[in-house]
Formats: structure tokens, sequence, C-alpha cells
């Protein structure tokens, strides 16, 4: 059988104050659970943004992180005070070795969650990447893209670049570009995917759609189909679009043209 009063080799900790310091910090961890899940809870029933809610909930799960382990600390009869000094120098040395960079992280995640350039859901694209935002947390933001990539960025990247949000607005338009040859009619061209466009009945009649000629290019006069629609339905009319007008200018005689490359062969005698 143990001797709870015996000490542990090479300290003066008690098998006894051990036991009791372990079943502080599993109780704190528990109990940390339990909180962090009762403030989220209580968050969703105001009219925070479901962003700012998981920021404000990890930013206190990682409070009381912080308390549970000076508790644990204690509970092995070690001064505190003496834990808390030595956790400044660390943060001095780490911060004097240029690694500032976390405390920078914070403070772009407070930034974000607060003036909210992105939320939860969102498609975005930050610093070259692209993705729907899954959460941002006290250091980093997190993405995840279509074909399920987690993406994992620095706050400090995020706020410190510009953010091109897809989905935030309620309408988008879309862009179906096609070329055609310059021998085909124009006008015709253009009247064939504009009914192609209003007969589409996710497109939107205000603003009204449009079909501009955007360059006179090599080998071809390049249109382009302009439609509104509701963002959720941008990419299913944008494809339904660019099939729609491939298969309406064949039907009705537009050539579409690609390039083409002739090369002559002169026989050296």
């Amino acid at each position: 059988m143990v001797d709870l009063a015996q000490t542990i080799p090479y300290t003066s900790i008690a098998v006894s104050q051990l036991i009791f310091a372990l079943l502080i910090l599993v109780a704190g961890l528990i109990v940390t659970g339990m909180l962090t899940k009762i403030f989220r809870d209580g968050l969703q029933k105001t009219k925070l943004p479901e962003l700012v809610i998981e920021f404000l909930a990890r930013f206190l799960r990682a409070l009381l992180y912080v308390a549970i382990l000076l508790v644990f600390v204690s509970a092995l009869d070690v001064d505190v005070s003496s834990v808390v000094v030595g956790l400044s120098a660390v943060i001095g040395l780490v911060l004097g070795f240029g690694m500032q960079d976390s405390l920078n992280n914070v403070a772009a995640g407070v930034w974000i969650a607060s003036l909210r350039p992105l939320d939860k859901g969102e498609y975005v694209t930050v610093n070259g990447l692209s993705g729907t935002v899954d959460s941002v947390g006290i250091m980093a933001t997190e993405l995840l893209t279509p074909d399920n990539q987690f993406i994992t960025l620095p706050n400090k990247l995020v706020w410190g670049s510009p953010i091109v949000n897809a989905t935030r607005m309620p309408t988008r338009r879309v862009g179906v570009d096609v070329g055609i040859s310059y021998g085909s009619d124009i006008n015709n061209a253009v009247k064939i995917a504009l009914d192609l466009i209003e007969a589409h009945s996710l497109v939107l009649s205000d603003p009204a759609p449009a079909v501009v000629t955007t360059a006179l290019a090599d080998s071809s006069v390049n249109l382009q189909l302009r439609a509104w629609v509701k963002t959720a339905d941008f990419w299913a009319v944008k494809n339904e679009l660019t099939i729609g007008i491939h298969d309406a200018f064949n039907r009705e005689g537009i050539e579409i043209p690609f390039p083409q490359l002739d090369v002559h062969l002169d026989k050296v005698n």
C-alpha cells in the first residue's frame, strides 16, 4: 500500500498532495468545459454574430486554463507568486527575441471579431487563399476549402491583407465570357445571348441583365453575359449560362472561334 504521507523523491511534495492536485486539475478541466458551454449557450441567445460568440468562448476557455494551472501549482505548495514572476520573465524573454507575433495575432483576432470583415460560414479570399470561414480563434482564422482542405491563417495575416468576401452581399453579378468570329452577326449574337439570360428562372430582372462587347481580340469579338442573381445561385447560374450559350450559338450558326496556328513548310532543294 502506498504511503500517502511519503514524499516524492527529490521533491518535498507528498503523494497525497500530488493526488489532490491532479484531482483539482481534472475537476478544473471538466468545470472549464461546462462553463464554456454555458457561456456560449448564453451568448447564442443574444444578437451577437456567431463569429464573435466563438471568439469570446475561446478567450474565456484560455483564461480558465491559466487559472486552473495556477490552482494546480498552488495545491502542490508551490509559491504562485514566484510562478507568475517566472511566467512574466519568460514572456519578457520571448518578446525580447522578437516573438511578439503572438500578441499581434491576439490583437488582430479582437479586431476581426469586433468589426467582422468576415463571418462564420462566409466564403472569402484572404492572402491568396480561399475557403469558407470555419472559425476565428485567439491566434488564427480557420478556413475550409471546397475540396475539404483545412487552412489555418495567423490572425495578423488576415487583418493585414485585403479580404474578398464573396457571400456577404445578398446578390451578385454573374459574368460569362464568350467569343464569336468576326464574320458572325454581332447584333444577332447579342440578341441570342440576352434571350438566353432572360429565360433563366434564377436570373433577377432588377438590375436588368445585359450583354456587352468587352474586346476586339486577335481572332474573336469577345462578349460578356451579365446577369444578377441571388448569391446562393451564383455558381449554378454561371455553369448553366456557360453551357447554354455554347449550345445556343451552335444551334443558331454563330461561330465560337478557337486559337489556330498555321504552319507552312517550305521544301529546301
